[in-house]
């Protein structure tokens, strides 16, 4: 079908004040042409989109966040002999696709937008009456097999039948700039997602911890990075890698053997919270998720975090592990996260499940974690 353009629908932008709704509709707009080759203009609630490639278009605005659908759509003037002919073409190619019958049930679903001379119901019985001239197919307004959508605004009207789903959230860019965690793991890349999703920049933070950690974890990061980089608008995701592993033989040599999990999250907190500072970053945040592994207890998150000054947001913190997986499959990054990495052996055998505040600012010092934490700052910035 010969589609002349897409409208695009946001949901809780419409929410917002007139100046803050102009602007997040700009950078949508901004966002969308940064993801696809097209023309873009904003009108009444509606993003119209008229792009060079229908076909790429189509496929990628699923990920353009802040939009919570989108359809394909063909153009008339808002006259019933305008809409008659091209409701009639409309059919016919949707008869040719198969998706139209004689038999199918069907409703038309009108909305207008503007003054006109006949209501929207008037209109709905006027494009049924198209609809069964051209296919005799019984209208059903109750539960239809199929429905066409009419939109009229002002001296257009638009014809579709289709509504994608669009990822829904806040433009990317909107809400400031996060330092996200990043692993190569299953949790973290959908944490990143869903702080995108907010519409937050994100910076990812990766902490490489050879020897305990082999080459492929570093090489699942940078795959995974890439896999986020199809929902940033065409825009690259800024990383930094921190070489950690002397930290943690520093964790396992001079603290208890038991508190080197708290030692090593700890550690990332107040090293993301140094990088934070330094590029203008509000707030830090990770995959921690009550109780699914040693260190993510409630006292253990609680423990790992005391001395941060940097708020930490933790998205998937009521989440469980099925839940998480199930995002990171729609998004993208589950097979990229089940490959194996080998693990870290830093892990201890008993790891520390209810760690004191007392004991971990204790460890905090026997170490020298602050020093130990600027040695490795240093050489990321």
């Amino acid at each position: 079908m010969e589609h002349e353009l897409i409208i695009a629908r946001y949901g809780e932008i419409g929410l917002k004040s007139p100046k803050i709704r102009s602007k997040f509709e700009r950078k949508l707009v901004s966002n969308i042409k940064g993801t696809i080759d097209a023309e873009v203009d904003r009108n009444q609630g509606r993003i119209y989109i008229f792009p060079k490639d229908f076909d790429d278009a189509v496929s990628k605005l699923n990920k353009v966040f802040g939009i919570v659908s989108y359809s394909p759509a063909v153009i008339c003037e808002t006259n019933f002999e305008d809409i008659d002919n091209t409701l009639a073409k409309y059919v016919d190619e949707l008869e040719s696709m198969n998706l139209m019958n004689p038999k199918t049930r069907f409703a038309i679903r009108c909305r207008r937008v503007g003054k006109h001379d006949f209501s929207s119901q008037e209109l709905a019985a006027y494009c049924g009456g198209v609809v069964v001239r051209k296919l005799s197919c019984p209208v059903d307004l109750t539960n239809p097999e199929f429905t066409i959508y009419v939109e009229v605004r002002d001296n257009e009207t638009y014809i579709f039948h289709e509504k994608i789903d669009g990822p829904g959230g806040l433009p990317l860019g909107t809400q400031g700039k996060v330092i996200s965690l990043l692993s190569s793991g299953i949790d973290s890349p959908v944490a990143t997602y869903l702080m995108m999703k907010r519409g937050c920049e994100v910076v990812g933070l990766h902490f490489e911890n050879i020897p305990y950690t082999t080459e492929k974890s570093l090489e699942q990061f940078e795959t995974l990075v890439k896999e986020l980089e199809t929902y940033s608008s065409g825009q690259k995701i800024e990383t930094q890698i921190v070489k950690y592993g002397d930290y943690l033989k520093k964790c396992k040599e001079d603290a208890p053997e038991k508190m080197t999990c708290i030692l090593c999250k700890s550690g990332m907190y107040k090293t993301a919270s140094l990088l934070a500072k330094e590029i203008g970053a509000q707030a830090i945040v990770d995959g921690s998720s009550v109780g699914q592994v040693a260190s993510q207890t409630l006292q253990n998150i609680l423990s790992t975090r005391i001395g941060v000054e940097m708020p930490i947001l933790s998205p998937l913190i009521g989440l469980d592990k099925r839940e998480i997986e199930d995002i990171a499959r729609k998004i993208g990054t589950f097979e990229i996260s089940k490959e194996d990495d080998g693990g870290c052996s830093a892990v201890p055998k008993y790891p520390e499940t209810k760690a004191e505040i007392s004991r971990v600012i204790e460890a905090q010092e026997t170490m020298n974690q602050e020093d130990e934490i600027k040695k490795i700052f240093h050489k990321i910035i």
